[in-house]
């Protein structure tokens, strides 16, 4: 008995032990009805429900690929009333914590399948799920951070579809040695593993922090273990890696080497890696176990002995190495000069990406807009608008009616529109907080009382707005300066009533009353008024973030379009002095930036060389702002200042359709058939809208692989519109004096007669087809001379049946023969000499679209043609190619195809 009893004892001890360590963990169950403990690791799990404003709502996990039963289900973050998600966690000022968030996708799941999400600590973007949220298994997301405050934000930032999360969890690092040289970063797991360990992963009790060490998927041949079951470090207090993580290891006669390719799209400046050492065989003294340690090839350490010291047998080496396209080589090689010696060993490592941390908004004026929502929750609960309020106000997005702008390295609120959102309540006197402001519009809500004597500390405001409530007070405190502010209260007096009730029924009815004279009034203007307001390049370019809007003529989507006038300030900020070029083409170079948003953005700046002018830049600037559509890439905004002419656009993370073709070797990456095919019917769809524009038609001239980008999701998108004209119309010339486009994409017609029409793009696109189909480039003067011209050596093998001859190598036998006839058959239609035998982009984009159904359902589709006999390879579109005038046979390339003094070469 007195044996068990003190078991009994130890028992307790340990278990208390194990209570107090996880006293500052935070353990966050998503959806989870109550506390529970997991009883493998006794960790204490709870609901996540007091950890965020905005709830989101819960989805039930019922997959057969879930195996972790303690899964209670997924926190869904749906609608479009924010475009952030945050918790909340408290954190001690300059402690280094721990953060771990985990998602899960089943096929229970499928409805969230294709959503694209952004995870940020406070301001800064450190993981994009993008790719993994449709796996079927559950996806672990770890960074390493330093609180600058008294909390931390872990937020989801939305892309596309609706941000999902199953577990989050922190854990101090109270013996952190990983931000000790760098603590302005945030270190973003790619893998820690247990090296030689093939039973389990090592986690909490085990690792105090609970740290995940995973089990070693490829140990080698080599594995070491203890000869005995006992094993120590000294000395003691070396090491804060757990002994069962160190007690496996493997070596190596010579040389020890681990890969990794993390190809993450959000940037990073450069890994850190962590490797740990216990020397396993007590015979080996020291100089016995010497080796080298390389990476990328660069020589780290040299000579390296984990006992060097003579008395410790455990080291750990810990050095930073340059992100170079996300590879990653880390060699252990024996030293030249001890082959005597035992081979390099390893016990553990540990791999980060190093993001940079991002100050986001002043402190201040985040304190300030706080106090601000929680004045304005007590009164509102239940507003979606301020419960949406979560993370860092201005970034990676701003706080929805908050605008912001960067000032001595921080951001601040410059602006705040709380208008028509049907807020009760005083006016928070917390707005006084803001010091940087600039304009305050409170309109049309139902606030009560006076403007707060502490605006008068406002200096930089020059507009306030508050008409439309039920102040009983209208006068401006005495200290504002009203010579410099534009106010409203003599627009829209507030009628102070003993019946409260009645007076918000007059502003009722005068809103309704107004709607509905505004609707009448709109009905009928928009029978005489419906063509596309032109921007006045001149009369915005000094309008420094200026916003104006451009109604869309788009028939099914009628939603505003918004060009933002920037300032060359902010554009330098945005592309941190133009730092990274991105491209180069015709019109100038290309820089990836950064919004105060945190938008990725590519910049296109008009170089002082370029061969296009401001016809171009004007071209750029109002035909994407009269048109929008999913396959065309949008304009963001603009900047015509000192004399410069810059363009934004969205950053498309996955390149241009050219580079993923044929482009740069070492950043190519093979498309599959059916991406190639859902990226032409994007590309086609896009064009067709440009042909069929209401209003009037607009004809691209510069269709071509290098204008196809393709954005985070592969989705197609047409770009670069400097050459783009609308189409002919009746009493029109028709005569285009500069014919324009690009060699090996030019239609021969357009360029013989100068007569312009859509078919010109149907032309171009078809060269298109033939560069998805074969993975070649329109024109290689490298290649043997009946080889020049894509179009010239292709024509022969499709006429004579034979495609599989020019097939990518890439896709051979990935494909379905009766999709791939299809898109053939479209190609060779489109690049017809003739404009007459060519399809309209209507008749192509209905061909692609069978050809996309065909390959998804090769296999009913054939056993549905079976029944009536066999299939017909032919297509609806007329095949008067067939009977049409064929090309000239020419001894050598066209010179219309080969020619060089259209436009310059180099892509845009």
């Amino acid at each position: 008995m007195g044996f068990v009893t003190r078991f009994g004892c130890l028992l307790a001890v340990l278990l208390l032990a194990q209570v107090v360590a996880q006293e500052e963990f935070v353990s966050l169950d998503c959806c989870s009805q109550s506390k529970r403990t997991d009883p493998v690791t006794n960790l204490i799990w709870v609901p996540d429900d007091g950890w965020l404003l905005s709830g989101g709502i819960c989805r039930n996990l019922s997959s057969p690929f879930l195996k972790d039963s303690s899964y209670n289900g997924l926190r869904v973050f749906e609608g479009d009333s924010a475009s952030k998600w945050c918790y909340n966690l408290s954190t001690i000022s300059q402690h280094d914590y721990l953060v771990r968030g985990t998602f899960f996708n089943g096929a229970a799941m499928q409805s969230y399948s294709g959503t694209l999400f952004n995870i940020s600590i406070d301001a800064t973007p450190f993981g994009q799920e993008a790719s993994v949220m449709d796996r079927e298994e559950e996806v672990e997301v770890e960074a390493i951070v330093r609180a600058t405050h008294h909390n931390l934000n872990f937020c989801l930032v939305k892309w596309k579809g609706n941000p999902y999360i199953s577990k989050l969890q922190l854990r101090p690092l109270s013996d952190s040695r990983y931000l000790k040289d760098n603590p302005d970063v945030i270190l973003k797991l790619v893998k820690r593993v247990d090296v030689g360990n093939t039973r389990e992963q090592i986690r909490y009790p085990a690792d105090p922090y609970d740290r995940i060490w995973s089990v070693d998927e490829k140990p080698g041949e080599y594995l070491v273990q203890p000869a005995s079951n006992t094993i120590s470090i000294y000395p003691a207090n070396s090491s804060n890696v757990p002994i069962n993580v160190l007690e496996t290891a493997v070596t190596h006669t010579e040389r020890l080497q681990f890969l990794f390719n993390d190809s993450g799209d959000i940037p990073y400046e450069r890994f850190l890696v962590c490797l740990y050492f216990l020397e396993l065989d007590p015979s080996i003294a020291v100089g016995q176990r010497v080796f080298d340690i390389y990476a990328n090839g660069e020589k780290i350490r040299g000579s390296f002995d984990i006992r060097e010291d003579g008395t410790s047998n455990y080291n750990e080496v810990v050095f930073p190495v340059p992100n170079k396209n996300g590879f990653l080589n880390i060699t252990l090689a024996k030293n030249s000069t001890t082959r005597q010696a035992a081979g390099p060993l390893c016990n553990a490592y540990e791999i980060f990406q190093v993001h940079k941390s991002v100050p986001g908004t002043s402190q201040k004026d985040v304190d300030g807009i706080v106090e601000v929502r929680d004045e304005l929750l007590r009164a509102n609960p239940e507003n979606d608008l301020l419960k949406s309020w979560s993370g860092d106000p201005c970034l990676p997005t701003y706080w929805k009616g908050l605008s912001c702008l960067p000032n001595n390295g921080v951001y601040v609120i410059m602006r705040i529109d709380l208008s028509s959102n049907r807020l009760r309540g005083s006016l928070p006197k917390a707005i006084s907080e803001l010091t940087d402001l600039q304009e305050l519009n409170v309109r049309n809500n139902s606030f009560l009382g006076s403007i707060p004597e502490s605006f008068s500390s406002l200096k930089h405001l020059t507009k306030l707005l508050y008409g439309c409530n039920l102040l009983s007070n209208n006068q401006l405190p005495q200290g504002i300066d009203q010579s410099k502010l534009a106010s409203d209260y003599g627009k829209c007096h507030n009628q102070v009533s003993a019946n409260p009730q009645s007076q918000r029924n007059y502003i009722i009815g005068s809103v309704l009353g107004a709607s509905i004279f505004s609707l009448l009034v709109g009905t009928v203007c928009s029978c005489f008024y419906r063509r596309v307001q032109r921007v006045d390049v001149t009369k915005t370019a000094m309008q420094t973030n200026a916003v104006f809007s451009i109604p869309s003529m788009d028939d099914f989507d009628k939603k505003p379009i918004f060009i933002q006038a920037f300032s060359l300030e902010c554009i330098e900020a945005a592309t941190n002095k133009y730092k990274t070029m991105i491209g180069e083409g015709g019109f100038g170079t290309v820089f990836r930036g950064t919004l105060p948003d945190g938008q990725d953005v590519a910049v296109k700046v008009r170089s002082a060389t370029s061969t296009q002018g401001t016809r171009e830049f004007e071209n750029e600037l109002n035909l994407p702002s009269a048109i929008q559509h999913e396959n065309l890439v949008p304009l963001l905004g603009y900047c015509c200042e000192n004399d410069q002419q810059i363009l934004v656009y969205p950053f498309m993370s996955n390149g241009s359709l050219q580079d993923r073709l044929y482009g740069n070797a070492s950043t190519r990456k093979p498309l599959d058939w059916q991406i190639r095919l859902s990226i032409a019917l994007g590309a086609a769809r896009g064009l067709l809208y440009l042909h069929t524009f209401a209003g009037r038609s607009v004809i691209h001239r510069d269709v071509k692989s290098s204008n196809i980008l393709l954005d985070h999701s592969m989705c197609a998108k047409v770009a670069d519109f400097g050459f783009s004209k609308y189409a002919p119309q009746e009493g029109d010339s028709g005569v285009s004096l500069e014919v324009r486009g690009t060699a090996g994409y030019l239609d021969p017609e357009y360029y013989t007669t100068q007569q312009l029409s859509a078919k010109s793009d149907v032309f171009s696109f078809g060269v298109v087809l033939l560069e998805i189909i074969t993975g070649r480039e329109p024109l290689n003067i490298h290649r043997p001379r009946n080889e020049w011209s894509l179009i010239e050596w292709a024509k022969p093998f499709i006429r004579e049946s034979r495609i599989e001859e020019i097939v990518d190598p890439n896709i051979k036998s990935g494909y379905h023969a009766e999709a791939m006839w299809r898109v053939v058959e479209v190609a060779l239609c489109c690049i017809e000499p003739f404009s007459t035998y060519r399809p309209c982009m209507a008749d192509i984009v209905r061909e692609l679209e069978d050809a996309l159904i065909i390959e998804n359902n090769a296999s009913e589709y054939m056993r549905s043609i079976e029944s009536f006999g066999g299939s017909n390879r032919y297509f609806s579109i007329d095949k008067k190619v067939l009977a049409a005038p064929t090309t000239p046979t020419l001894s050598e390339p066209s010179p219309i195809l080969l020619s060089q003094s259209i436009v310059p070469p180099q892509p845009r």
